[in-house]
C-alpha cells in the first residue's frame, strides 16, 4: 500500500503511527542479524520501513535485495531510497525494475550525498542533476505504481542553500509528483512546526513526516548535530553533559528527552513519527513503550488479517491459504514457493501443479552459525537431554528449535502442560495448535481477520515418533474416529488413515458479509514437501557438531529412525483428546549415552580391528591411499555381515564379524584410522 494512503487512513482515525529506517550492513553476518532484527521489529507494528541507498549507489544491489526480503519474506511495507548522485541511468532503471518486481510501491527520491572519497556530488547523467529530475522520471515511467517521497529540511540543507530557495525546490518536487515528505533529523519541535506552517502556506498539502534520531551515546549525538547543523533545545546539554562519559545514563536521559519531543509532536497533530534506528532496536522500542505506542504497552494487539504473516511480494498480497506445516518457518515457505505464478486465494486448489522449491535456496536451511547453535542447544548425548531442550522451548525458556524460527507463541498456553508432558517422554513435538471454538476475531491471542467475526480451529499436533512406540501410536490413531493423521519416515514411506480427498481446513473464520475463510490447511503433497525440509533441518543440526561426536550420532539417529506424524482432531470442540494417544508411552533407551565414536588404528594384518559396531545394512566408504575420496559399492544384510570379514580395500584390511556403517581414512601406505558407527 502507498505510504500516503496509510497515513491518510490513520489521520482519519486520529491514530498515531510510526516507521523505521535501516541501512545495508557491511558484512553478510550483519545482514542476517539485521533481518532477524527487522523480523522482531515487525511485531512493534510499523506502518512501513525504509532502506537507504548509499552515496553513489555503493550498496545499491544489497539495498534492492533487502527491499525484496523485507517485502516478500517479512511482510513489511518497504520504501526504497533512491539517489541520482554519481549514478548512471542504467543503474537507476535496474533499481526501479527490481523494486517493482519485489512488490515495493514506495520510493524516497533523493539527490543524495557524494561518496566519501569526493567532496561534492556529481551528475553522471545530464538527465539527473537533482531529486526533481528523479521524481519526474519515476512518475513518467511508472505512472502511479510508486508513491514518491522527497526530502524536507526544516533547518536548512548542509550545502548552505537559502531556506526560501529550499522551499521553492520542495514545492517543485511535490508538483512534479511527490506524495509525501520525510524530513532530516531535528530536535527542536518549535522550529519544525513553524516550518510545517510555512510549507502549508506555500501550498504544500502532502503528509510531512518528522525524522527522529534516538540518542545512544553522547559522541554520536554531537557528531550528528554538527553534521546536520540542527538546533538543540535549551536545557538538553545541561542534562547530557554531566553524564556524557556514561553511555547507559546518556541513553536513559536521551530516551526521556526524545519521548517529550515526540509527545509535543503528537499533541500538535503530527501523527506519524519516523525513527532513524541506525539498525538498532532497543532505543527506538523504549521510546515507543514510553509513548504507549507499542502493542504491549498500548494494550492494543496488532491487526492480523490472517493467522499467519502475509507476504507483501508482487502477486502475493491476495494470498489467503497456506499449509500449516510452515507455521513456524514463514521465511522458508516464502522461499520454497517464490517461483509460483499464482498463489492460493480462497481455496488451496491442486498443489501438484506448482512444485515446491528445492532445499538449497536462501532461508530454508538451519538458522545460525554452528557456534551459535551449539551455544544455544549445548551438546546433548542422551535422548533425555534432547527432550529437555524441547521441554525448555515449550516452557518459553529457549528462543528457538531447528524447526521453529522464534519462541513458542502465547497461543500454546492452553496446551503447554500436555506438550511438556509428551516431550519429556521422548515424543518430540515440532508444531501444534489448540482447538478454538468461536473466539471473537478481536481476541488478543487467537483473533485474526476483520472485526465482528468469529474464528475456529482444530487441534493439531506434529511430532517425531521413535520406532519403539510407533506401532502403538498408529494403533491408537486408527481406533479414534475423530483423528486423521499422516506419518512418513525419512525414506518417504507414508502411512495415513485418510483418503486423498483434498485439503483439510484446520483454521477458519466467519465474518460479516463474507464467505467462510479457510486460511490454514493440511494436505498430502505439501506435507511430503515439508517432510524433506523437516528431516533436512535435523541433519543440519547434527552437522553443527564434529563427525566423531556422540551428539552428532545421537541427532543422526533421531533423524534416521523417527517418523514424522501430523494429527488433526476433526472435532474442534476437543482440545486435549489428541494427547490421549500418547498416554503411558515413553521411548526406549531415553538415557542411553552416545559417546565419541570408537577410533582404532589398524594395519593390513588386521591388528586392533573393528569391534562392537551396530548391526544394519552396510555401506563402506573410504578415502583411497592417495587421499582422494572414494566409495566402495558393497552392501550386505546383517545376516551376511561376516562376508566383510577379511575384505581388503587397497592396503586396508577390515577384521570384524558385525558391521554397521564404516568410514575409513587412510593415513599411510598400510595404516588406517577407522571411525565406526
Amino acid at each position: 500500500m502507498h505510504i500516503s494512503k496509510k497515513l491518510s487512513i490513520n489521520h482519519t482515525k486520529s491514530q498515531p503511527s510510526f516507521s523505521f529506517e535501516f541501512f545495508p550492513p557491511k558484512t553478510a553476518q550483519g545482514v542476517q542479524n539485521l533481518y532477524d532484527r527487522m523480523d522482531r521489529m515487525h511485531d512493534l507494528g510499523p506502518a512501513f520501513i525504509d532502506i537507504t541507498w548509499g552515496a553513489g549507489g555503493r550498496h545499491s544491489q544489497l539495498t534492492c535485495e533487502m527491499v525484496d526480503a523485507a517485502q516478500s519474506r517479512y511482510g513489511l511495507e518497504t520504501c526504497m531510497h533512491l539517489t541520482c548522485t554519481d549514478m548512471e541511468k542504467e543503474k537507476l532503471d535496474s533499481a526501479l525494475e527490481l523494486a517493482y518486481k519485489s512488490g515495493c510501491t514506495n520510493i524516497l527520491a533523493l539527490r543524495g550525498d557524494p561518496p566519501r572519497d569526493k567532496d561534492k556530488w556529481e551528475a553522471k547523467s545530464h538527465e539527473f542533476r537533482y531529486a526533481l529530475d528523479l521524481v519526474k522520471y519515476i512518475r513518467k515511467n511508472y505512472a502511479d505504481h510508486f508513491d514518491i517521497g522527497v526530502a524536507g529540511y526544516s533547518e536548512g540543507c548542509e550545502d548552505g542553500t537559502e531556506p526560501e530557495l529550499l522551499m521553492g525546490h520542495l514545492k517543485q518536487k511535490i508538483d512534479a509528483g511527490g506524495t509525501f515528505i520525510v524530513t532530516q533529523m531535528f530536535y527542536d519541535v518549535d522550529i519544525f512546526l513553524d516550518w510545517v506552517s510555512k510549507c502549508r502556506a506555500h501550498g504544500i498539502t502532502v503528509p510531512i513526516i518528522p525524522g527522529i534520531m534516538p540518542i545512544s551515546t553522547y559522541a554520536s549525538f554531537e557528531r550528528r548535530v554538527n553534521w546536520t547543523k540542527c538546533h538543540v533545545p535549551d536545557g538538553w546539554y545541561d542534562k547530557l553533559d554531566p553524564v556524557k562519559n556514561d553511555d547507559a545514563a546518556v541513553r536513559d536521559i536521551g530516551k526521556d528527552l526524545l519521548v517529550e519531543m515526540c509527545k509535543k509532536l503528537l499533541d500538535a497533530g503530527i501523527l506519524h513519527l519516523h525513527f532513524y534506528t541506525m539498525n538498532l532496536a532497543q532505543a527506538t522500542q523504549r521510546i515507543l513503550d514510553d509513548l504507549r505506542l507499542s502493542p504491549e504497552e498500548s494494550g492494543t494487539p496488532l491487526e492480523k488479517p490472517l493467522p499467519w504473516r502475509q507476504s507483501l511480494g508482487k502477486n502475493r498480497r491476495d494470498e489467503t491459504v497456506r499449509p500449516i506445516f510452515w507455521r513456524n518457518r514463514n521465511v522458508s515457505y516464502i522461499a520454497r514457493t517464490a517461483e509460483w505464478d499464482e498463489f492460493p486465494n480462497g481455496r488451496w486448489g491442486d498443489s501438484r501443479s506448482p512444485a515446491f522449491g528445492e532445499l538449497d535456496a536462501y532461508g530454508i536451511g538451519l538458522k545460525g552459525t554452528n557456534e551459535a547453535n551449539i551455544k544455544l542447544w549445548g551438546t546433548p548425548r542422551t535422548l533425555r537431554e534432547i527432550t529437555n531442550l524441547f521441554v525448555r522451548y515449550m516452557k518459553g525458556d529457549l528462543d528457538r528449535l531447528p524447526w521453529s524460527e522464534g519462541k513458542i507463541s502465547a497461543e500454546a498456553d492452553t496446551i503447554k502442560g500436555h506438550l511438556i508432558d509428551i516431550n519429556s517422554r521422548g515424543l518430540l513435538s515440532i508444531n501444534s495448535q489448540p482447538a478454538v471454538n468461536g473466539f471473537r476475531s478481536s481476541h488478543p491471542v487467537y483473533g485474526w481477520g476483520p472485526k465482528g467475526g468469529y474464528v475456529y480451529q482444530k487441534a493439531y499436533l506434529e511430532l517425531l515418533v521413535f520406532p519403539s512406540v510407533i506401532s502403538q501410536v498408529l494403533e491408537r490413531l486408527e481406533a479414534n474416529k475423530n483423528l486423521t493423521y499422516y506419518a512418513v519416515n525419512r525414506h518417504g514411506e507414508l502411512k495415513t488413515n485418510t483418503k486423498d480427498e483434498g485439503p483439510n481446513a484446520v483454521t477458519w473464520g466467519i465474518f460479516p458479509n463474507r464467505e467462510v475463510v479457510q486460511p490454514t490447511i493440511v494436505e498430502t503433497v505439501s506435507f511430503l514437501a515439508w517432510k524433506d525440509e523437516a528431516f533436512r533441518l535435523g541433519e543440519d543440526w547434527s552437522r553443527c557438531y564434529p563427525v566423531e561426536s556422540g551428539t552428532r550420532r545421537l541427532i543422526e539417529k533421531v533423524m534416521d529412525e523417527c517418523w514424522l506424524i501430523n494429527i488433526v482432531n476433526n472435532d474442534f470442540h476437543q482440545n486435549t483428546e489428541i494427547f490421549e494417544v500418547f498416554e503411558g508411552l515413553e521411548v526406549a533407551d531415553i538415557d542411553l549415552v552416545f559417546d565419541e565414536r570408537s577410533v582404532t588404528n589398524g594395519h593390513a594384518n588386521g591388528e586392533n580391528g573393528v569391534r562392537d559396531v551396530v548391526d544394519g545394512d552396510t555401506k563402506l566408504e573410504k578415502v583411497d591411499l592417495n587421499g582422494e575420496p572414494g566409495k566402495v559399492p558393497f552392501q550386505t544384510k546383517p545376516t551376511d555381515a561376516e562376508a566383510v570379514n577379511g575384505m581388503v580395500l587397497g592396503a586396508v584390511e577390515f577384521r570384524t564379524t558385525r558391521v554397521g556403517k564404516l568410514n575409513a581414512v587412510a593415513h599411510g601406505p598400510r595404516a588406517c584410522l577407522l571411525i565406526c558407527e
